[in-house]
């Protein structure tokens, strides 16, 4: 979750999805950046099996706490570096419109030129909301402000600039697209610094980037993430390098007041090692933007006593002195990785009831962490004390190693295990 993720811990990013309000002015509705593009773009539609383009990711849940995209943007002849985050639609850079507060400094900010989204933009209208501000003038720009559930804010204005993109079939695109321009940051949770330039938005909503790359008819509408469980991996745009087999999918959840605007697998049923914890009925959201896993309050009990019982009898025990997650164990020596401590924990699944014998399987490497200091600690952490109360958020932590596939046209989550090294198509 972009840069709620920074707060309460180093690494814990909260999910950007929960309380997200996006305040924009806008009152009228006409021809959006990507409708006027959509023309001059007619003959790039893609065919049965679009364009992919596939980009290497950096970062790890631990110790960054972030996995970022490097896009080329605009004039700068270096990348930005953007976070990840499925839970949110809004993609933006800092910038310097000047910047009141940034944590990055010219030349490293965005810089804007005339290229400024009005009112009148239906991009604007897109992401207007009941509690938006309107504008007294169709031509006034328009601006947005982007909440938290950290207390963490982004407040800019819209703009429209060129993206450029390399596909797998060797073409080279630069669709213009509009993104916010985020001059004023606050951080009031974060004990550091986002250390990315900005959040790449990849929400359903008609503001993310593939929404608008799709009405250009550039791409279908699809998208997937793999994250190395050793660090990096890659994001891509387009349908092409999808598995045509081995894929696990369920339909994506309708309902529930975050789960319309949200990726979600619907409910599920938490299972440790093939055994039901009792917890059941469990709202589940996709969001990329979260380092670390995050349940609810009884879903949160459960699993933290099956693992207490499953450790009953091993060697191994509280370490209440190290702080980079609330439950850690440490044995006589240090742990160099979860190798060598995987053995004394058993995994957890999520048994999905939308989709008859449909599980995703969590081993310990995926919600385990080692520290700096050599122990193993619950990557799942209690949403109730950060407030997403029914909501359970499956994070970076979870998509560890796995191939993760929206395909938003099908309304479709899939997955697969899998390394994660880059395509040999890149």
């Amino acid at each position: 979750m972009e840069f709620a993720k920074l707060t309460t811990f180093r690494t814990i990013n909260l999910a950007s999805l929960l309380l997200l309000i996006i305040f924009l002015s806008s009152k009228t509705i006409s021809m959006s950046s990507a409708t006027a593009n959509k023309a001059q773009n007619s003959e790039r539609k893609p065919q049965s099996s679009g364009p992919t383009a596939v980009f290497p990711v950096q970062g790890n849940v631990y110790p960054d706490g972030v996995y970022s995209v490097a896009l080329k943007i605009g004039k700068r002849s270096q990348p930005y570096i953007l976070d990840i985050d499925t839970g949110s639609d809004l993609t933006w850079l800092q910038c310097d419109a000047p910047c009141v507060h940034c944590t990055k400094k010219p030349p490293y900010l965005y810089k804007p030129y005339n290229n400024l989204v009005r009112c009148n933009d239906a991009m604007c209208s897109a992401i207007q909301t009941s509690n938006s501000d309107p504008c007294t003038d169709a031509q006034e720009q328009c601006d947005y402000e982007v909440e938290y559930a950290d207390q963490g804010t982004s407040l800019g204005v819209l703009v429209a600039d060129n993206f450029q993109l390399q596909f797998t079939n060797g073409s080279r695109l630069s669709p213009r697209l509009v993104f916010g321009c985020g001059y004023d940051q606050q951080f009031p949770n974060s004990h550091n610094p986002p250390t990315t330039d900005g959040v790449l938005g990849l929400g359903a909503g008609k503001s993310s980037i593939m929404s608008q790359m799709q009405e250009m008819g550039l791409t279908r509408h699809v998208f997937g993430h793999c994250f190395s469980g050793r660090g990096g991996g890659f994001l891509f745009f387009g349908d092409k390098i999808v598995p045509s087999s081995g894929v696990t999918w369920v339909p994506m959840g309708s309902t529930g007041e975050y789960i319309d605007t949200h990726y979600s697998p619907g409910p599920a049923e938490l299972l440790f090692d093939e055994q039901s914890t009792g917890a059941k009925g469990l709202l589940m959201i996709f969001d990329s933007g979260s380092s670390y896993t995050y349940f609810n309050a009884i879903a949160y009990k459960a699993a933290l006593s099956a693992v207490r019982k499953g450790l009953s009898g091993k060697p191994l025990k509280d370490a209440v002195e190290d702080q980079s997650l609330p439950i850690c164990w440490k044995s006589t020596k240090p742990f160099k990785s979860v190798q060598d401590v995987k053995s004394y924990f058993k995994p957890f699944q999520l048994k999905f009831s939308k989709t008859k014998n449909v599980q995703l399987e969590i081993p310990p490497e995926a919600y385990l962490v080692i520290t700096k200091h050599g122990n193993a600690c619950l990557g799942i952490l209690n949403g109730a004390e950060v407030g997403f109360d029914s909501l359970n958020i499956i994070g970076d932590n979870f998509f560890q190693d796995k191939l993760v596939v929206y395909n938003n046209e099908k309304q479709q989550i899939g997955w697969t295990s899998t390394n994660c090294y880059l395509p040999s198509m890149l």
